[in-house]
């Protein structure tokens, strides 16, 4: 689907909706349940963004969309339940299937037009805004959900509850994301495994003095990999991770609450290297896991990561930076001339580490390079699942697993389940079979 501006009324209408769920304090007279952090807004404004581009776009294109005019797009077209049954019935037909992102949507719109702490359900004003929209949306419905805005939410949400139970009861996974790596959680040692891409890293290393800057990327690669198995965090923790030198006074711990970052700091007590993130700075910074405190970790001096981590702060790194203005994260991109910043964003970030898999993960058997056989290309957030299955696969603990990815038991047996029962029972031999030992 081709992008296009929201028109600004529309675009308005979507910023007092984010104000709203990102605000510290709501304004006078509203109600809200929970507050979206960034990347929760971020999603939702995904969301709400293909719902109208879809309205938007031609039947006759390839999209084969509504047609609405864009001065027809309007926030309060959400309360209508037919306007949500055509999107989703939209999705399906596109993709052949329903899967949980058009329940996801359906639960937004719920939690708009909830009874007391809905954005939409306080915003009667939006009624105002709202044209007929052809087939599905009349002069009269319009009508209607003016003279009895409460009605009409109260009319979507119980719609939608229908439509989720419908539509959980059938949906499928579009994508398995196992996929790229399940060669490596089949392993009997799935860190074992994918450790390996360490290796093959540290085995190709171009000579510093020949090639500084492909040293430089080198390393960094080795250290993005490394820190994300060592720390289990998502790429936007990992990616925003502060740097403080030895030597230098570690940042607040309050201030990295405000900033919502963690920092890689020296502990002179540990005599390590030791990685603070304040629990704000998590998506699920109110899981029981955190209980309002901080995560924090000493890197365990293996493998030579510690003699990495030095010579890429007192030399890699600066090599990558050039002259740019150094931005403050412990990853830093290579400055090139056309690009003088410095700082990894989502997409940046991702495209880095698929391009590490890429280039030392993946077995090339006519260059001998290339760690693992059938590794696919992936993302960041999969070391994760690397390191969740690892820690089931030893000990058969959904709860030992989740500290690994500071989650909880019930998000670990959802995702990560399929991976257990062989190995299960073969723990549990384990144990039954010292009695035949001492026997």
């Amino acid at each position: 689907m081709a992008q296009a501006d929201a028109p600004a009324p529309l675009e308005a209408e979507m910023a007092d909706l984010i104000r709203f769920k990102t605000a510290t304090l709501t304004d006078i007279g509203f109600q809200r349940n929970g507050v979206w952090n960034e990347a929760t807004a971020f999603q939702k404004i995904e969301h709400v963004g293909l719902l109208f581009g879809a309205l938007a776009a031609s039947p006759r294109s390839v999209v084969k969309g509504r047609g609405v005019p864009h001065d027809k797009l309007a926030m309060g077209l959400l309360v209508f339940p037919a306007i949500l049954d055509w999107y989703v019935q939209w999705r399906e037909r596109r993709r052949g299937f329903y899967t949980v992102w058009e329940v996801n949507m359906l639960q937004l719109a719920l939690a708009l037009c909830r009874a007391e702490t809905g954005w939409l359900r306080q915003s009667p004003h939006l009624a105002n805004r709202v044209q007929p929209v052809a087939g599905l949306v009349t002069k009269a419905d319009i009508e209607e959900t003016r003279s009895d805005w409460n009605g009409a939410c109260d009319r979507l949400y119980r719609h939608g509850l229908s439509r989720v139970k419908e539509i959980e009861r059938v949906a499928r996974v579009h994508r398995d994301p196992f996929e790229p790596i399940i060669r490596v959680l089949e392993a009997d040692s799935p860190v074992g495994e994918y450790r390996k891409i360490t290796e093959e890293i540290l085995r190709l290393m171009p000579d510093r003095v020949r090639y500084p800057r492909a040293a430089a990327e080198a390393v960094r690669s080795f250290l993005m990999l490394r820190l994300g198995l060592h720390l289990g965090i998502r790429q936007k923790n990992l990616r925003e991770l502060l740097l403080c030198p030895k030597g230098r006074l570690p940042t607040p711990e309050r201030h990295l609450e405000t900033r919502k970052r963690g920092e890689l700091r020296w502990s002179p007590r540990e005599h390590g290297w030791e990685v603070l993130i304040p629990a704000s700075a998590f998506k699920n910074a109110n899981s029981s896991f955190f209980g309002n405190k901080p995560f924090r970790l000493i890197l365990p001096d293996l493998g030579d990561l510690y003699v990495h981590i030095d010579a890429y702060i007192e030399r890699h790194r600066r090599t990558l930076l050039r002259r740019a203005a150094d931005p403050g994260t412990f990853f830093v991109k290579t400055v090139k001339t056309k690009s003088r910043d410095a700082s990894y964003d989502q997409t940046t970030f991702y495209e880095a580490w698929r391009l590490i898999i890429q280039r030392y993960g993946i077995r090339n058997p006519y260059t001998g390079r290339g760690a693992i056989e059938g590794l696919l290309p992936h993302g960041p957030h999969n070391v994760r699942d690397v390191l969740a299955t690892h820690i089931l696969k030893q000990t058969g603990s959904y709860e030992q697993a989740s500290y690994a990815i500071q989650d909880t038991p019930d998000t670990v047996a959802a995702h990560y389940g399929r991976f257990l029962p062989q190995d299960k029972a073969a723990l549990a031999a384990q144990i039954l079979n010292k009695v035949w030992d001492a026997a």
